[in-house]
């Protein structure tokens, strides 16, 4: 199996005739750190849902673990573990009652080692100390731990999480972060719908960008960045001179309020920004020394994942973990 996730020309079309997901092709790798990126209403949690048989397709196919779905989850959900939307458990029970529930539920574990495994996931997840408070007194980060916790019930080839960091706080989403890389070391393949592009970078192996129900990006971290280039960062006394001699270059300078200047120095000076676009760096600040700008700082800024995304899509995104 070289695919822990894969999709073939997987679409969802509601009864209205709205297309919230189109010709959708994934690819996760088993082993990988996925993070499925995205704006709201772009189609990841509708993809999640399909993915794991809670929503029929209108056409395509999809297999997890590399099981066809829906046809074969009865053999392939037991080795999945899930947190979509939100959890959901019944308010007037404790944190561990409700793990409880959702274990006897589970008809493929042992009945015997029920105990263990709830308070294992609990410790896990950090709810030890809370696991007898009923679940109408959690906070919202308390809750999304819960849902963690029961998707950690048994061991699991392949956990599916979304937005698994919402209402957590700092700590708790460092949490969060080490227990996902916790279990990609034990060979679990983690897929994770966030919103977070601070914390893709720091924990995907591979991402995949959707935008309008369609995917426009997908591979290694470094694959999909680099699609976006290089950007060189001039910051000079004569910001429009520094501009005119990137522009003779063949780049084309940012422009801001002093004219050509993308921005503005502490020192009076001003920042110029232009896609590298294959001038040679060296060649490019020669010429800039020559001219008289005024180099004070230049530098070559490799894209980031708010680039990418940016780039592909334009639309807002919160970026900070």
């Amino acid at each position: 199996m070289t695919a822990a996730v894969a999709t073939q020309g997987l679409t969802k079309r509601f009864r209205s005739g709205q297309v919230a997901v189109r010709d959708l092709d994934l690819h996760v790798p088993a082993g990988a750190v996925y993070g499925f990126l995205g704006p709201n209403g772009s189609g990841k949690t509708t993809t999640i849902r399909m993915l794991l048989g809670l929503v029929a397709p209108t056409s395509g196919d999809a297999e997890l673990l590399g099981e066809a779905m829906p046809a074969r989850r009865a053999g392939v959900l037991p080795r999945v573990g899930a947190l979509v939307e939100g959890p959901a458990f019944h308010p007037y029970l404790s944190g561990r009652d409700n793990l409880r529930r959702a274990d006897a539920a589970d008809r493929t574990v042992d009945p015997r080692t029920s105990a263990a495994r709830i308070d294992a996931a609990l410790e896990r997840v950090g709810l030890s100390a809370a696991a007898t408070k009923r679940y109408r007194v959690y906070s919202l980060g308390m809750r999304q731990r819960l849902g963690l916790a029961a998707a950690l019930l048994r061991p699991r080839e392949l956990l599916v999480l979304d937005e698994p960091t919402n209402g957590l706080d700092p700590q708790g989403t460092r949490e969060v972060r080490t227990l996902v890389r916790e279990l990609a070391a034990d060979g679990a393949t983690v897929f994770v719908s966030t919103h977070l592009l601070a914390e893709v970078e720091q924990l995907c192996s591979h991402v995949g960008v959707m935008s309008a129900g369609q995917l426009v990006a997908q591979g290694t971290l470094a694959q999909v960045t680099a699609a976006t280039g290089t950007r060189v960062r001039v910051e000079a006394r004569d910001p429009r001179r520094a501009a005119a001699v990137l522009a003779e270059h063949g780049l084309s300078p940012a422009t801001g309020t002093t004219g050509a200047a993308a921005g503005s120095a502490a020192d009076g000076g001003a920042v110029v920004e232009a896609e590298l676009a294959g001038a040679d760096p060296e060649r490019l600040l020669a010429a800039l020394v020559a001219s008289g700008a005024g180099v004070r700082q230049f530098a070559l800024q490799r894209a980031t994942l708010e680039d990418l995304f940016v780039t592909l899509t334009g639309e807002g995104f919160d970026v900070r973990a």
